[in-house]
């Protein structure tokens, strides 16, 4: 590992200051979990390091006004996972983050870094798209944000450029009659990442009409993939297992695997097809 200058400001101006004085040598650091390795690997090699644990901008999980949730970029997963906030919003979204490797690593590990990482086999980013989450970026200039499955560019690539930082993840309300399941796919351990992994939400009117459904999946291209042909063939239809089974199979085409030790990309594939459409059936099984 290179030596480097390690900096812990105490603000997000101070923040901003020092990436502005250090340019692009300068790497961020949240909970550390995935950067000790990639410096380990020689895969970064910063000269400095802003370490935002001190940011107290940066910190915690609470509901917005309107019925949303805001989670803060440097909330732990363990936060998440315990959080009565988090529980109340949608009680699938706190099984997800129980999913993400083991206790020790989500203590650790904060959901902004887990974003900013855009390893796309991590457990949060389909979930937080199903669930219509917004990116909230900041930086010396102001604040933007943007649709969570736009945030993602390529593998270990986001929209962040330099100069910014991911503030926090804005959820809408949830619709009432919204169910939302997570499927992770583990042929090996329980904390290993997903051969392939599902998120849906989906609301289902009078007469098992789908008034909105959202899928999301994670391992099955280079950034998480929002299976929008799997919801426009559903949005709006009366619901059965036929046109559930119909319109899984469309995700075939949405996603792009590679292989790996976890799978071949068309054995990937196929699994998508499966887990979505078991993901989407029972959804529908729960909405009757």
């Amino acid at each position: 590992m290179n030596p480097f200058d390690y900096h812990a400001p105490t603000s997000l101006q101070e923040t901003f200051d020092l990436l502005n004085t250090y340019g692009e040598d300068a790497h961020l650091m949240a909970g550390g979990t995935a950067l000790v390795l990639l410096l380990q690997q020689g895969l970064v090699q910063p000269g400095h390091v802003v370490g935002l644990q001190k940011v107290a901008e940066l910190k915690g999980i609470r509901r917005l006004d309107v019925g949303g949730l805001q989670i803060r970029a440097m909330a732990t997963h363990r936060e998440a996972e315990k959080s009565a906030e988090v529980q109340a919003y949608c009680p699938a979204l706190v099984e997800n983050f129980a999913h993400v490797a083991t206790i020790r690593i989500r203590n650790q590990g904060t959901v902004g870094g887990n974003l900013a990482h855009a390893d796309p086999a991590q457990d949060p980013p389909p979930m937080l798209i199903a669930l219509n989450g917004q990116a909230v970026i900041a930086s010396r200039t102001g604040e933007r944000r943007m649709p969570l499955d736009e945030f993602f560019v390529d593998f270990f690539e986001t929209a962040l450029q330099p100069g910014e930082v991911l503030v926090s993840i804005d959820l809408p309300p949830l619709p009432a009659g919204t169910r939302v399941t997570y499927k992770k796919f583990l042929p090996r351990t329980q904390d290993d990442y997903a051969t392939v992994s599902v998120a849906a939400a989906l609301r289902v009117g009078a007469g098992g009409t789908c008034e909105d459904v959202r899928v999301a999946l994670g391992a099955a291209a280079t950034t998480p993939v929002h299976a929008r042909k799997v919801e426009d063939a559903l949005r709006g239809q009366r619901l059965d297992a036929q046109k559930i089974k119909d319109a899984a199979a469309l995700v075939r085409d949405e996603v792009d695997p590679l292989d790996d030790l976890r799978g071949s990309a068309g054995y990937k594939r196929e699994m998508a097809r499966v887990w979505t459409q078991r993901a989407l059936q029972e959804l529908l099984d729960a909405s009757a």
